[in-house]
């Protein structure tokens, strides 16, 4: 049982995670955000920009602010899967005997940066799939556990496209997120170049440990949902599918492939530790849509109708959350269900507003004032001949 006590300790453990991630990383707090919060959760994260802001930065800053040791793995085109999961070598025993012996490789780590991911070949991106779900790898038939907590953060890069391989929607489906590295601004920019002039060493201290991190993991998932916004939530991913029961008109235009389940799990887990953060004991829907976009960024697959109009998949996703909006009545965080207008009509009478009750009353009053000029006017016409006159 969560108690009160807790939350106010999972929020503070988060206020100083940020304040030394700050430390090290300038500006950049919406992809931090984002990455705390799918560590916390159990995901991985897919950052996507130009190389240059940080990315590299911000996971060896994340290791040192919660005392975990990473991994770097340089994606090249001659990458084996061997080269990421280790392979069996043979080594000679004290008679001299010959026997393999396994070799880990850096996978078997606690956080795993996968620089430009997609330039290696989509052979060597698989060997990342059992890890990134079922945070296992097996060689040569033998499973072996990864050490928890396992987090993988994967980068590429959108400009270069020569001699890259796209990943497989498979492989993108089990990101939690996809963040956007945007570029800095000019004050980051001047407060990059002034820090790194004087160290390019990172100062972060520890501000939680792995077994924190996973103490906070089940806090999370201990947070209470209700019906009606898990609901919510399913109404989302179930709109991004432009053949399902909840499509919306932008989904059958611009989307050739929704939404996964997984992406319903992800959004769920992800408002449970954002709740948490701002100190909430309950997910609220402002959560579920401040999610959506690192959500479904990622598992829209876009038609040649929305490339064609350079329709992005965050504005197909601002068209999707704003049909909903209107098919289902978004309330502030007060515990009142979301209810389509059809059941509105049918449920108990709500109070209505001094506001609302009034129009009707202005709008009767001209309508009053038309019919008495109409009558006016046809007295008028009767005492008038055929060409106006008395």
């Amino acid at each position: 049982m969560v108690t009160e006590q807790d939350i106010k300790q999972f929020s503070e453990i988060c206020t100083q995670i940020f304040k030394q991630i700050s430390r090290d990383v300038i500006g950049q707090e919406k992809v931090v955000r984002g990455t705390v919060i799918a560590m916390i959760a159990g995901g991985n994260v897919l950052l996507e920009g130009v190389p240059g802001v940080g990315k590299t930065r911000l996971v060896r800053t994340l290791g040192r602010v919660f005392d975990l040791p990473f991994s770097r793995i340089q994606f090249t085109p001659d990458l084996m899967p061997a080269d990421v999961t280790g392979t069996n070598i043979i080594v000679k025993d004290e008679k001299g005997n010959s026997q393999f012996n396994f070799q880990p490789g850096p996978i078997f780590s606690n956080i795993i940066l996968a620089d430009e991911i997609n330039r290696a070949t989509p052979k060597t991106q698989s060997a990342l799939l059992e890890a990134m779900q079922e945070h296992t790898v097996t060689v040569m038939g033998v499973s072996r556990k990864l050490n928890e907590p396992f987090f993988v953060l994967a980068t590429q890069n959108p400009i270069e496209q020569d001699g890259t391989y796209p990943l497989p929607e498979a492989q993108m489906d089990r990101f939690m997120f996809k963040l956007l590295v945007p570029d800095p601004s000019l004050d980051e920019l001047m407060q990059i170049v002034s820090l790194t002039q004087k160290t390019m060493d990172e100062v972060a201290e520890r501000a939680c440990t792995g077994e924190q991190l996973l103490a906070m993991r089940k806090t999370a998932n201990q947070i209470p949902i209700a019906e009606d916004v898990l609901k919510y939530a399913m109404v989302l991913v179930a709109a991004t599918r432009p053949d399902g029961e909840c499509a919306t008109e932008a989904a059958k235009k611009y989307i050739r492939v929704g939404a996964s389940p997984r992406a319903g799990q992800a959004i769920v887990s992800a408002a449970k530790v954002l709740a948490l953060i701002k100190g909430r004991y309950n997910v609220s829907y402002y959560d579920l849509f401040e999610m959506a976009y690192p959500v479904f960024r990622h598992r829209l697959k876009l038609n040649f109708e929305a490339v064609a109009e350079r329709i992005t998949a965050d504005d197909v996703i601002t068209m999707i959350l704003d049909e909903v909006e209107k098919k289902y009545h978004k309330r502030p965080v007060t515990g009142k269900p979301l209810v389509s207008p059809a059941e509105e009509k049918k449920g108990a009478e709500a109070p209505a507003k001094p506001a609302e009750s009034a129009k009707p009353a202005e709008a009767a009053a001209p309508a009053e004032q038309e019919g008495a000029e109409t009558a006016e006017d046809a007295e008028k016409k009767k005492k008038r001949g055929l060409f106006g006159r008395k």
